[in-house]
């Protein structure tokens, strides 16, 4: 076990814990904000992040992903790598996360393609040049106290909207206190033409899908895709279709 600072004034502190092989990111706490498999850095490690790609079920080919909130830059490690043609930005208020996922999470360089950008989420989602320009939003704002997300009222959701392209789609993680499910979820359907969220994966992590217009979902089609997925990426994503399936006869 080792313990590495980035503590920068101003922010809270990133810290970092080693154990099996998996290095996990902390913000001064011992609620765990990302993690990386040293063996296997470009490859997804937690489930509930693993589960926030699933946009991959309806889009295959992305022009613009944006990541609200780094972690151990996981899901934007994975987005550059993964979608070549994509331009993939990611937003950080915290520099000390970007300057440890920098030096110990192999997170790479900006280029012409990677844009990690040090600012507040609300900022960038209200920005009238951001709107309409973002094919896929992933959003997961914690603090460290991981209460529940940073940002989550109706006007941020319909900020969040108001950046998606025509068919756009926004996944978003709800955690924390269990109050914060029913208002998150309430303020996403008050914007989103569509609001569907999967089964609680572990700690208490619910992963919400919306979208900007209403999808035909054709679960054969759904599971075909599924399996072109695990095939090429690796992950479980008939679990997806699964988790899709029994939310629609839950709410039908």
């Amino acid at each position: 076990m080792q313990k590495q600072r980035f503590d920068l004034p101003g922010h809270p502190p990133a810290t970092i814990t080693e154990f099996q092989g998996v290095r996990s990111l902390h913000l001064g706490t011992s609620w765990v904000q990302g993690a990386m498999r040293l063996s296997r850095p470009d490859v997804i490690e937690l489930e509930y992040v693993r589960m926030m790609m699933m946009w991959m079920l309806f889009m295959d080919n992305p022009r613009r992903i944006v990541q609200l909130g780094l972690g151990s830059a996981a899901a934007t490690k994975f987005c550059y790598r993964r979608f070549p043609q994509a331009d993939v930005t990611a937003i950080e208020l915290n520099p000390n996360v970007i300057a440890i996922c920098e030096a110990l999470f192999a997170l790479p360089p900006n280029d012409e393609r990677l844009h990690v950008r040090q600012m507040d989420a609300m900022d960038f989602v209200t920005d009238p040049a951001n709107h309409g320009t973002v094919d896929v939003l992933q959003v997961d704002l914690y603090d460290e106290e991981a209460r529940g997300p940073v940002l989550d009222t109706p006007e941020f959701y319909q900020a969040c909207f108001d950046c998606l392209a025509e068919n756009g789609i926004m996944t978003t993680n709800v955690f924390g206190d269990f109050s914060n499910y029913g208002k998150n979820i309430q303020a996403m359907e008050l914007v989103f033409d569509a609001v569907v969220w999967l089964p609680e994966v572990h700690d208490a992590n619910i992963i919400v899908i919306a979208f900007k217009q209403s999808p035909s979902l054709d679960f054969s089609v759904l599971y075909e895709r599924a399996g072109a997925i695990k095939k090429q990426y690796n992950m479980n994503a008939k679990d997806w279709v699964n988790g899709l399936k029994s939310w629609m006869l839950d709410h039908q």
